[in-house]
């Protein structure tokens, strides 16, 4: 399978075919760079030069530096800003439900209600500490209306984290919990930077190499970008779409989402999320919305399935037929279904999910050689296999007896319900919310899960805050591009969902969407990590990433 068994190569060395810098100069002074992309002015911002992105004050300095790293890719590395003085830690305390507050027995969160944050601070104040009561606003997307989100209560001004830290010590030791944060990441439209920002450009009509999805060898088990990029030979690589992560939530490192590599659909997608289309290994990119189909039959009986390639019982960010608590996108949570058909290929890894129910096991001509229960074990060579659980236990054992032969048919979907066919050279990878369609903002963080219903807090801190980035779309010349933002350091910023979207714009982007980042944010070129990932641990290991590989004829 070519995503575990390309061999090394070696990429072209940064900066061998060509540099073009432009350092220390303001984005009047810049001009277009390598990769020809000019960004546009957002509408109500036109005090920005055309050539700068829309962050902070339209004075900041603007630095760009475009390598060329194979013909038809460059790397554009972006520095926006300088440290900003007026920024500095504090402690934002956690507010619990209060006795003026709709659910008083609701557990503590950044935000919450005005009465409850009032309530809050009041204690707060007769316990010695200084708080002051912050409303938190939002800007609105396609399908959120924004406003208020609600209001946090924090406490204290300090130049250093360390003295955040013990200023929430004594707040712990008051009996009051919360975190210290740097006020750069709250968003401010007259925050000053710094942000780093990495572009990596794939022009359709000069590269001869390859853009593919890898997950490394096998779906179940995690590898940083670095690793994947390393045993690829790839000359660069970002990560790609949300994963497991919890073994709560299933297999860690199982794509959350839609998942297609070499043509073949591998993991289910979220219902009606979009993700990135690369057709004929990058030549061409699009974003689709995508649902699916499945199933197992023989000469007679047909059932559907739930699922592929995941833990059954567990669906992570939701979005599938029955679940438990929705059957919509919800984002970041682990919905259930005790009844569910889920098939499995090899690439799922060395043995499929242990646990109750029944499997049918089939071998490489489709003839079901076992039916196991409780199920879970290795696949024969070639081979599948169908998990049931629940009240689909019956149904798969009526259907798998010994000998018969089954087909296992998967169908993906586009956003009209019609099938999608894709070659083998065609890769898909999960993603969302959408940022910018047909060249205009358009966020919908609603459609994609990521507005959850009573909990303006997730929102707070995934779509509104700053976090570090990993964007993904196609600019009007057909090139693909792939961006990187660090975040949640004083020296990097991040982005917020609608900034996000606004940098995609200004990129010159048509269309564009939100990869997953956090600490899995990571961009590498010539087997060198490049940006900082946010983890304190280093490098996360991730589900997927998004390969550039070198022409090799």
């Amino acid at each position: 399978m070519k995503k575990r068994k390309r061999l090394c190569g070696a990429p072209a060395v940064l900066g061998v075919l060509g540099v073009l810098v432009m350092a220390g100069v303001t984005p009047a002074q810049a001009s277009t760079d390598a990769t020809g992309l000019r960004p546009n002015p957002q509408p109500g911002r036109n005090a920005y030069p055309p050539d700068a992105l829309p962050l902070g004050p339209s004075d900041l300095t603007e630095t760009r530096t475009t390598t060329t790293l194979q013909p038809g890719v460059t790397l554009t590395r972006i520095v926006r800003g300088e440290s900003d003085p007026a920024l500095g830690w504090t402690v934002e305390v956690s507010i619990p439900g209060g006795e003026s507050s709709p659910d008083p027995d609701a557990p503590p969160t950044a935000l919450k209600d005005r009465a409850s944050a009032d309530e809050l601070a009041g204690r707060l104040q007769q316990d010695g500490f200084s708080p002051r009561v912050e409303q938190v606003t939002t800007p609105k997307a396609a399908d959120f209306a924004g406003g208020t989100l609600g209001w946090r209560v924090r406490v204290g001004r300090y130049g250093t984290q360390s003295a955040a830290t013990a200023e929430r010590g004594r707040l712990k030791t008051a009996g009051y919990t919360g975190s210290a944060v740097y006020t750069g990441w709250d968003g401010d439209a007259t925050d000053r930077g710094p942000w780093h920002i990495d572009v990596l450009t794939i022009d359709p009509h000069r590269f001869r190499g390859g853009l593919e999805a890898s997950y490394g060898p096998d779906l179940e088990n995690r590898e940083t970008t670095s690793e994947l990029s390393n045993t690829a030979g790839a000359t660069a690589a970002v990560n790609a779409g949300f994963f497991v992560l919890d073994p709560n939530a299933g297999a860690p490192g199982d794509p959350a989402g839609v998942g297609v590599y070499d043509g073949r659909l591998l993991s289910e997608p979220v219902n009606g999320r979009p993700g990135l289309v690369i057709h004929g290994n990058g030549r061409q990119s699009e974003i689709a919305r995508f649902s699916w189909r499945g199933r197992v039959a023989d000469a007679d009986t047909s059932l559907s399935l739930t699922g592929i390639n995941r833990v059954p019982g567990l669906i992570r960010n939701c979005g599938g037929e029955h679940d438990i608590p929705t059957s919509l996108p919800l984002h970041d949570v682990t919905c259930t279904n005790p009844d569910e058909l889920v098939a499995f290929t090899p690439d799922f890894g060395q043995s499929t999910p242990q646990g109750e129910g029944a499997e049918a096991v089939l071998d490489a001509h489709g003839r079901v050689v076992q039916l196991r229960s409780p199920r879970g074990g290795p696949l024969p060579a070639g081979g599948s296999s169908v998990q049931a659980t629940g009240r689909r236990v019956a149904e798969l054992t009526a259907l798998a007896q010994a000998g018969h032969r089954l087909h296992i048919s998967t169908t993906l979907l586009d956003g009209h319900g019609h099938p999608v066919k894709p070659s083998p050279t065609t890769d898909i990878v999960n993603g969302g919310p959408e940022l910018v369609r047909d060249g205009r903002l358009h966020v919908t963080p609603a459609t994609d899960g990521m507005v959850h219903p009573g909990d303006p807090s997730w929102y707070y801190g995934w779509v509104h805050k700053r976090n570090p980035r990993t964007l993904a779309g196609v600019d009007a010349a057909g090139r693909t591009v792939l961006v990187t933002a660090d975040g949640r350091s004083t020296s990097a910023l991040g982005l917020s969902i609608t900034e996000s979207a606004e940098v995609a714009k200004a990129l010159g982007l048509r269309d564009a969407m939100n990869l997953d980042g956090g600490g899995s944010t990571t961009l590498v070129a010539d087997h060198t990590l490049l940006n900082h990932p946010s983890d304190a641990t280093g490098e996360r290991p991730v589900g997927d990433a998004l390969l550039i590989l070198p022409d090799r004829r």
